[in-house]
């Protein structure tokens, strides 16, 4: 039988074990991670048997489901779970499957650039609200520093960004750490990545103070 070819990020393919790389010290403790903006599926199939010890949740808009269970069908892991419908501007906490229990981390891909700003808040709303204490968030992608590019290919990604979407963007580090403090969540960790980008591992300090988030 012919499969459809399979969606495909380059972005994914060279990134995946840089990331896996942080994500494996930075979830050795974790049960049940939510990945909020799945895109392709790539990354979720690379790193649950990776991280065998742990169940991973996909989650997406409903247009990108189809290639996420493409990629899950030719790359099955016992851990891996399809993906929940997760739309920052209207669904609520996802609930996961019974049994699990509730979700300990969240990690996210390349979002806060892509997403307007106010959905870069909701998710570190929804994240503060819901994870519990000791709770991880991990961040990937570009971001600046002190107000300025980190690189030139930055630069010109953002302009590209912003003629593509005028609300998306590269977004400011010092902006992502004080909206996380906002909701309980304290930078741990500030890697440096490949092709200048940044994985920030933040960690919930005490147990959620506003549940009833939505």
């Amino acid at each position: 039988m012919n499969h459809p070819p399979l969606p495909f990020s380059q972005a994914c393919e060279n990134n995946q074990a840089p990331i896996f790389a942080v994500l494996q010290q930075a979830f050795a403790d974790r049960r049940h991670v939510l990945e909020i903006g799945s895109g392709t599926g790539q990354h979720s199939v690379y790193f649950a048997p990776r991280l065998p010890h742990l169940v991973w949740q996909t989650s997406d808009l409903a247009d990108n489901h189809a290639g996420i269970r493409a990629w899950h069908a030719q790359h099955p892991a016992p851990n891996l779970r399809p993906p929940l419908l997760l739309d920052l501007a209207h669904s609520d906490w996802p609930q996961g499957e019974p049994g699990s229990g509730p979700f300990d981390a969240v990690f996210s891909s390349n979002t806060a650039h892509i997403v307007p700003w106010p959905l870069v808040q909701r998710l570190f709303a929804l994240a503060g609200a819901h994870l519990p204490g000791g709770g991880v968030l991990a961040l990937y992608g570009p971001f600046n520093y002190g107000g300025t590019y980190t690189s030139d290919s930055n630069r010109a990604f953002d302009a590209w960004l912003r003629q593509r979407d005028p609300h998306s963007g590269i977004r400011h580090f010092e902006d992502i750490v004080a909206l996380a403090a906002q909701h309980g969540l304290a930078l741990a960790h500030d890697h440096a990545m490949p092709a200048n980008n940044r994985l920030l591992v933040f960690h919930r300090t005490a147990a959620p103070a506003d549940p009833a988030v939505e």
